[in-house]
């Protein structure tokens, strides 16, 4: 099906979603679940007798093994007779004997599983949220290893209310699906809190509400004027005033209120007194961001002020006498040095260091632990014993040396760590902050009087941009929201949107997508689309979602974090106890123990290096930060990618299954003939035929419009495309009238002119018709399907009159892609609804050679079951509506060209550009993805593998390695450091050259 960007839409359709026309068997389609059409057969619609059908909503899976395990758990069941779960819907389809199972057996069955479940009442809630839940997205500060993003999970799916939730520690966000008449999101915040992070909402699926930040309030009573207009402002439900941020948030009903109204009429009321702007809450994220990494950098800076002294009064001071013998001034029971010491490394470890205990108790409390238990209990130990020598040294007179160095150090360049990795993080996070950054500042806003003529013009907050709006976009400038070109002509660059570098010609009725640039000309546009329904708004929200989405791979890493801790502490106490019960046996000799140490100091070092060296953080952010960066680089190269589990599988394809039309096709079907068999005149002919497709909207349908408008008036092809845009009744004026118009998907249509029959179609159709075809008309079929045309045979009053054959021309790049996907490895198939003639010739041009053609809309589902029977991973590449069946069932379904709605909503992958070069680009992306995944747990993985042994002091006896503690926690800091700029390389992700994969040299 021709693809166009007007049919974008990344997020789930509600309702209608729009109108589904006949056109290329959508009627077929309109009201099956994609859950119905990747079954196995159709055994689903044919319930016998006595049985009963409902579907659970199931959350938690994360991929298609969870989804297996689901299964398995229903199918052992007895009483359930089939059973099907849809991982990308998130549903079980379940048939079962009522005698033997209840609705809450089968909710139990998936709850044992390990899954959430809740039965839905409705089949037609199918697919669709259910009603009245809201989706909130928090940011969640605090958190510092995978084993914190469990705990705030866990806590926020025993909420009563909450449906779903999911955590990112790479983005510091989480996404709670919730219902608000149970639980209101300030109970969310507050279970946050209550469990040691903090917690705000960022936003949330709620429309009537927004943040504006007031200009012009310098004391009390401003803020007592801005209080009393809200509070009489018509539509307001509720406000709240932020005294420090100075922003406002305000609850509205928009029925009775519009944001822009809202705003005007609040600086209308104030006499110009307040100025106010609409917080973007992606800037909001953005400066959050920000100021993480300030707050961290002040925390380290704090610690290395107070560290440098400690390291001097140890390293430096005994070299100059006059500073020594200050240090050896005794003032009480101590030496000055000593006082100096205790007093800087105390506000370094209980002030500066005060995070790392909060963070800890609060793992502890949860049931779990993660790195802030290392680093306090590691810091810890080496204070309180050099506490413990002073306070003995003063009691007996035995003085030990102290480390109070090591606790300070280590915390410094613990801090230093988390300050680049937060650096690093935010790096990974620059995708969404340069897709933000595309949208203007403000839009040019046409104002009009009632007659619609032009009075003025005014600069408005492109947050504030209303459907029907029509705004001024000047050369140079960006375009604030999608929308119609009603006045004007210019050049727009879409490449920062769509991928296309070369930039595109828009005139009046043409499309514009928002954030993109006009070139050259001045255009009046109105806007369609604005907030969350704009394409940019949603590729914003798709690249969000895939960065939070969790890769398979990442269940090993959450695996280990969860041991992780418990492992390093068991091992550092038996560090502790080895080197000790061997220096107490005499095992090692007393000249490798520090100047007036003993055996326990000894051992106790190598103990905490064991303690701070370990890192479980590398290994959390090995996968989540690789599948941030590699989403960010898929959308500059117009390749949407729906999660960390379609990545993943991505890298393993085997088979690329392609649809025909719109895909290998250009999808701009044109009549190249037409032939009547009998005497009627081809004007005539052609205004039968045109008649009979005037209402439908397949490809082909409209293409013999085209042609027989064109013969009987010799339009322009811009003639022809501005009549697209009207209405039916232009063209009524030249056709005949048609009654009883039926779509027959996959075969043609049906309708009666003059009360005598008309059938437009295959020759299926014909011969279901009861009519034959003569020999001069099946030859003349066939000649046409051998040269790549599609037949379409045309029947008036039970008589075969005609034929047209229409050619859709193939995509210059087809044929290069698929002998690329070749020499990558990946086998290529073609499937189409088209006769064997036309399919086996396309697919000779393009170089494919395994063919399904006459292959019905849930058919091509079937092809991509029967290529997954051995296991092997298989990709589905269309576009239109009837290919949604096919994407929901191979395991990677690729939309391109932005597709529609439907094949959008079913595929893992959309590939914005209507160009099978991204096809590759998608593929690599995720093979170059998964290898720099598995570098990086390589190196978490050796790091500790080789670190530890190495800080228990394995090393020491043969060859002298020993590392000081406060080594052991710049190694840890770094270790983390180091695998966030390992998956930072993605950013120089480069598309492959086709000359390259096709080892073409060029001259």
């Amino acid at each position: 099906m021709a693809s166009s960007l007007r049919d974008l839409q990344l997020t789930q359709v509600a309702g209608d979603g729009g109108r589904i026309f006949a056109g290329k068997d959508s009627d077929e389609l309109e009201d099956v679940r994609l859950l119905d059409s990747i079954e196995d057969d159709n055994s689903f619609n044919r319930i016998e007798a006595g049985m009963r059908r409902v579907q659970v909503g199931v959350s938690g899976m994360t991929c298609a093994a969870c989804s297996n395990s689901v299964e398995a758990a229903l199918k052992s069941v007895n009483g359930i007779l089939m059973a099907s779960v849809a991982l990308l819907q998130n549903k079980a389809d379940v048939v079962f004997d009522p005698m033997l199972v209840t609705d809450e057996d089968i909710k139990n069955a998936i709850e044992d599983a390990g899954f959430e479940a809740e039965i839905l009442p409705e089949p037609s809630t199918f697919g669709t949220k259910p009603h009245g839940t809201l989706l909130g997205q928090f940011t969640i500060g605090g958190m510092t290893c995978a084993a914190c993003v469990n705990s705030v999970e866990g806590i926020l799916r025993n909420l009563h209310g909450v449906k779903k939730a999911v955590v990112a520690l790479a983005t510091s966000l989480g996404e709670v699906e919730y219902d608000p008449t149970m639980i209101s999101k300030d109970d969310i915040v507050n279970a946050i809190e209550d469990a040691g992070f903090e917690a705000s909402l960022v936003q949330s699926s709620e429309q009537d509400k927004i943040i504006l930040g007031v200009t012009g309030i310098y004391n009390e009573m401003d803020v007592q004027l801005l209080e009393g207009i809200l509070s009489h402002f018509k539509g307001v439900r509720q406000f709240r005033f932020e005294r420090i941020s100075k922003e406002v948030e305000v609850v509205f009903d928009p029925e009775v209120v519009s944001s822009r109204s809202l705003v005007d009429g609040i600086e209308g009321e104030s006499n110009g007194t307040f100025k106010l702007n609409v917080k973007s809450p992606y800037a909001r994220m953005t400066s959050k961001d920000v100021e993480e990494a300030s707050k961290m950098f002040q925390l380290f800076t704090s610690s290395l002020f107070l560290s440098i002294p400690v390291f001097l009064i140890r390293v430096v001071c005994p070299h100059i006498p006059l500073v020594y013998s200050l240090l050896l001034w005794r003032c009480g029971p101590f030496q000055m040095g000593d006082w100096l010491k205790w007093a800087l490394v105390s506000l370094v470890q209980f002030v500066v260091g005060k995070r790392f205990y909060i963070a800890a108790a609060r793992a502890l409390r949860n049931g779990s632990t993660n790195m802030d238990v290392l680093v306090a209990l590691g810091t810890s130990a080496s204070y309180f014993y050099s506490v413990y020598a002073l306070l003995y040294g003063a009691v007996t007179g035995f003085w030990s040396p102290t480390y109070f160095e090591t606790s300070a150090m280590l915390i410094t360049f613990v801090l230093l760590g988390k300050y680049l990795e937060c650096l690093a993080k935010g790096k990974t996070s620059d995708a969404i902050k340069k897709l933000v950054e595309l949208a203007p500042a403000t839009a040019m806003l046409l104002v009009k009087d009632k007659g619609g003529k032009c009075i003025g013009e005014r600069e408005i907050d492109a947050l504030l941009i209303q459907p029907g709006d029509t705004l001024k976009v000047l050369p140079g400038a960006k375009v604030p929201a999608d929308g119609v070109v009603v006045w004007g002509s210019s050049y727009v660059n879409e490449s920062m949107v769509t991928g296309e570098s070369i930039p595109v010609l828009k005139e009046a009725n043409s499309l514009v997508i928002g954030g993109t640039i006009n070139l050259h000309g001045a255009l009046h546009l109105q806007a369609t689309k604005v907030g969350g329904d704009a394409v940019l708004s949603q590729i914003i929200s798709l690249v969000e979602t895939a960065q939070m989405s969790k890769a398979p791979i990442q269940k090993f890493a959450d695996f280990v974090a969860s041991i992780f801790v418990p492992t390093v502490v068991a091992m550092a106490l038996l560090t502790l106890l080895g080197w000790y019960i061997a220096g107490a046996l005499g095992a090692y000799p007393e000249r490798w123990l520090p100047e007036n140490g003993n055996y326990f100091v000894f051992a106790l070092m190598f103990s905490i290096s064991v303690v701070v060296i370990a890192c479980p953080c590398a290994l959390g952010l090995a996968t989540p930060t690789a599948v941030m960066v590699a989403t960010g680089v898929g959308a500059n190269n117009g390749v949407l990618i729906k999660g960390g589990d379609a990545l993943e599988r991505a890298q393993k394809i085997k088979y690329v299954i392609f649809d025909k039309t719109g895909t290998l096709t250009q999808g701009k079907a044109t009549v190249t003939t037409a032939r009547v068999f009998v005497g009627m005149d081809l004007g005539e002919f052609l205004r039968l035929v045109a008649s009979a497709e005037a209402s439908s909207e397949h490809p082909l349908a409209k293409a013999i419009v085209e042609y027989a408008r064109h013969f009987h008036f010799f339009d322009e092809p811009s003639a022809i495309k501005d009549a697209e845009n009207n209405s039916k009744e232009s063209i009524s004026g030249w056709l005949f009238d048609v009654s009883e118009f039926y779509a027959l998907p996959g075969r043609g249509v049906h309708c009666f002119i003059n009360g005598k029959r008309v059938v437009v179609g295959n020759r299926k159709l014909i011969t279901e018709s009861g009519m034959a075809i003569p020999t001069d008309v099946e030859n003349f079929v066939v000649e046409l399907e051998e040269s790549a045309r599609t037949g379409i045979l045309v029947a008036y009053d039970n008589s075969l009159i005609g034929v047209l054959g229409v050619a859709d021309p193939l995509k210059r790049e087809a044929a290069v892609v698929v002998e690329g996907l070749g020499k990558m490895g990946v086998r290529t198939v073609m499937v189409t609804g088209d006769n064997w003639r036309t399919a086996r010739a396309v697919a000779k041009e393009v170089g494919i050679q395994d063919v399904r053609a006459e292959v019905m809309p849930a058919g091509k589902a079937d092809v991509v079951r029967s290529f997954q029977k051995d296991g092997s991973i298989v990709a589905m590449v269309g576009d239109g509506i009837n290919d949604s069946p096919a994407l929901a069932a191979a395991d990677v379904g690729m939309a391109i060209g932005a597709g529609t709605d439907i094949a959008i909503e079913a595929a893992d992958y959309v590939l914005m550009r209507n160009n099978l070069e991204d096809v590759i680009t998608a593929i690599d992306i995720s093979r170059k993805t998964f290898a720099r995944i598995r570098l990086n747990y390589m190196f978490a993985m050796g790091y500790n593998v080789v670190a530890i042994p190495i800080a228990a002091g394995v090393f020491f006896p043969s060859l002298g390695i020993m590392l000081p503690p406060w080594a052991a926690g710049a190694c840890m800091a770094l270790s983390s450091v180091s695998v966030v700029c390992s998956s930072l390389l993605l950013r120089r992700y480069k598309k492959p050259r086709l000359t390259t994969i096709l080892e073409i040299t060029v001259e």
